[in-house]
Order: C-alpha cells, then sequence, then structure tokens
C-alpha cells in the first residue's frame, strides 16, 4: 500500500467517529427540540452535515486509491448512515490498517512472498 493510499484510509478513518458521534447528537437534539424549548438542531445539524460531507469525501478518495469493490465500498456508504455505523467503520478501517502493516512488514523481512 502506497503512502497516498494509506493517507486516504488515514483520513477516514479519522472522521468516521466524529460524524458518528455528531449523528447521535443531532437525534438526541431532536427529540430534545420536540420535548422541551431546546433547540439546538441547527448548529447539530450544520456540524453534522459538515462532517457527514467530509466523511462522503475522503470515503469517495479512498474508494477511488484503494480500487474497492462495489461491495465494499457500498458498505461504508451505508455504515456512514446508519446511527453507530461511523464507529464500525473506524474499526474495520484499524483492522485493515494494522493488516496492510503486518503484511508489509512480512514482505520486507521476506517472510511472506509478494502477491
Amino acid at each position: 500500500m502506497d503512502i497516498k493510499t494509506a493517507s486516504s484510509l488515514h483520513r477516514l478513518r479519522l472522521v468516521s467517529a466524529p460524524e458518528a458521534v455528531s449523528f447521535l447528537l443531532l437525534l438526541v437534539c431532536s427529540v430534545l427540540k420536540r420535548t422541551t424549548e431546546f433547540n439546538a438542531v441547527p448548529v447539530m445539524g450544520m456540524i453534522h452535515g459538515v462532517l457527514f460531507i467530509l466523511y462522503v469525501l475522503f470515503w469517495l478518495d479512498a474508494w477511488s486509491r484503494t480500487k474497492w469493490d462495489l461491495k465494499t465500498a457500498a458498505l461504508y456508504f451505508v455504515l456512514s448512515v446508519l446511527p453507530f455505523g461511523g464507529f464500525v467503520a473506524e474499526r474495520k478501517l484499524k483492522r485493515a490498517a494494522d493488516d496492510a502493516v503486518i503484511a508489509s512488514r512480512a514482505r520486507r523481512e521476506g517472510t511472506v512472498n509478494p502477491a
């Protein structure tokens, strides 16, 4: 994996959890707006919107660099619209990054033949 691909995946991973948190907070703010006088939906909506747009842009970049198949790309997109999906995406991306580092070290040490 080259440095640009690794950076692309890292950016997607970094925005996944904050996007998920903002989505959950937006849901809480929506409930509070309807049950109390508290209305933070406009602010939380804007924050979540920016994070979601960043997630989609980073997802597109990661998809183009990693050459994910349609199933994998769709999975990461669907995870972005599920309330806890960002946390799942972050864990899957971290596991993939760790696996790539282990494979790279194994190839460098001659333990594994390059594919």
